[in-house]
């Protein structure tokens, strides 16, 4: 697993430089973000949760089923949607609740 980082959506905000618990999150010349060795990537998906501009997203790759799909989130208030889209360009939302993702 590893990230793509879409770097028109980046605005250099940085928060996901501080979150990444590999490091392996740098800033570029332009200021934008960029993983220097994606296969490094442990798939934690903290650098996805942080962006609220959408431009990290998760590669699912075809060994966990994903077939290509990227997977990013969208937080309104105590819900996060995570959103997958598939190569084909179909979207699916999983919601989950902040306050009942530790319930069990």
């Amino acid at each position: 697993m590893s990230i793509a980082i879409n770097k028109t959506k980046c605005v250099g905000c940085k928060k996901c430089l501080s979150v990444c618990p590999g490091s392996l999150l740098k800033e570029g010349e332009n200021g934008k973000a960029f993983i220097k060795y994606p296969k490094d990537c442990w798939g934690c998906s903290s650098c996805i949760k942080e962006c609220e501009f959408k431009a990290i997203s998760l590669y699912l790759g075809a060994d966990i089923g994903g077939r290509g799909s990227k997977l990013t989130t969208d937080n309104k208030g105590d819900i996060v949607h995570w959103v997958i889209e598939e190569k084909s360009g179909e979207m699916h939302i999983i919601d989950v609740n902040r306050k009942d993702s530790n319930k069990y």
